[in-house]
């Protein structure tokens, strides 16, 4: 090892001089904090993209399908009991009054619907509700469980409304006897609501309401339908 002197005495030695480093720990929130924003942008635009995918899935398969509303159809009409019971009385005058003040209808109409899906795919009907009136008045409902039809088919189905006795108001009950006893018929109105979806690769589309309204006309001595007119409504819901 050498060394030299310097002018004022003091010797230098071959060796570096000894540098000490100082290190300071580094913080690691900045880091973690744009990690999270990273994987929050990361699902945003997976989600994002599932999204408009199914989205294109779905428009895909309503312009193949091209879905149309289903056709529900009061196809036929058996009426097996019509009766109109007023309080007995003595003369025809009193029998005039007491049909006036009240008379109850007893009435057992079996209805028979025609379903026709015209689309490619099938169709899955929910609970289907009708109601029989007279002169606005609800006089018995029926209902129709759901089901599921297939593409391109035609079914029938079929339900009862059994009114017993039903109580009518002054007016009404003196309108019931003059159109039953004179006139032969009475006119009633079936009205109900039908919900169906179509479904498509085991997923159903939004539903469709059908809405049934129905004028028929009865004859109680010939206990027959001698009249039917339907109207028919399909509305997007």
């Amino acid at each position: 090892m050498t060394s030299r002197a310097t002018g004022n005495g003091n010797h230098l030695t071959g060796q570096p001089p000894n540098h000490q480093h100082q290190y300071y720990p580094t913080s690691s929130s900045s880091s973690s904090k744009a990690s999270f924003k990273g994987c929050c942008c990361c699902l945003f635009l997976l989600f994002a993209f599932l999204a408009l995918l199914l989205l294109a899935v779905v428009l895909v398969i309503v312009l193949a399908v091209k879905p149309k509303k289903p056709q529900f159809d009061l196809q036929q009409v058996g009426v097996q009991y019509v009766g109109i019971s007023s309080p007995p009385s003595e003369t025809a005058a009193a029998t005039a009054t007491a049909a006036a003040e009240s008379a109850s209808l007893s009435l057992s109409i079996r209805m028979q619907f025609t379903a026709a899906n015209p689309n490619k795919v099938g169709i899955r009907y929910g609970e289907s509700r009708f109601t029989v009136m007279y002169r606005g008045i609800p006089l018995g409902r029926a209902s129709v469980p759901g089901f599921f039809q297939p593409a391109h088919s035609v079914r029938e189905i079929s339900t009862t409304v059994a009114v017993d006795r039903v109580n009518l108001l002054q007016a009404d009950a003196a309108d019931l006897v003059k159109d039953a006893s004179l006139n032969d018929r009475v006119e009633l109105r079936v009205l109900g609501d039908v919900g169906a979806k179509i479904h498509v690769m085991s997923f159903d589309s939004p539903g469709v309401q059908v809405s049934v309204d129905c004028a028929i006309v009865i004859s109680p001595r010939k206990q027959s339908l001698t009249y039917k007119q339907c109207g028919f409504d399909g509305l997007s819901v």
